[in-house]
């Protein structure tokens, strides 16, 4: 944990009524792009009704009743582990797409080079 998270959450009871994504992670444990997808999935509701783009503040009376309830923080994880596994499956997706025959250097053998035309390897 980073010195400045530490020195924030040991405010004995002074945290500010409304929490920053950034300082909601700590609270939670987590990564700050975490926080969008925890809002997505309607597990946090920002103040107000903020614009998509824009910062989004937390209450932190809310957070703090949330994080005593072990059924919603079950849910927070299941949440996260599931947006990061399809994530993690679509890269895959993608990468294994160069070693099912799609090859980086244009369908070439190794040790062949171009000829002038650039569309055929020169024999």
């Amino acid at each position: 944990m980073k010195e400045e998270q530490q020195r924030f959450l040991s405010l004995l009871g002074q945290l500010p009524a409304r929490l920053t994504a950034e300082q909601a992670a700590w609270v939670l444990n987590c990564q700050p792009h975490d926080v969008p997808i925890l809002v997505a999935a309607q597990l946090l509701k920002p103040l107000g009704n903020p614009p998509p783009n824009s910062v989004k503040f937390f209450a932190t009376l809310e957070l703090r009743e949330q994080i005593k309830d072990r059924t919603w923080l079950a849910k927070v994880t299941n949440a996260l582990n599931q947006h990061w596994q399809v994530r993690n499956a679509g890269r895959k997706t993608r990468l294994g797409s160069t070693s099912l025959g799609h090859r980086p250097d244009n369908g070439l053998a190794q040790g062949c080079q171009h000829s002038g035309d650039g569309n055929r390897p020169a024999l």
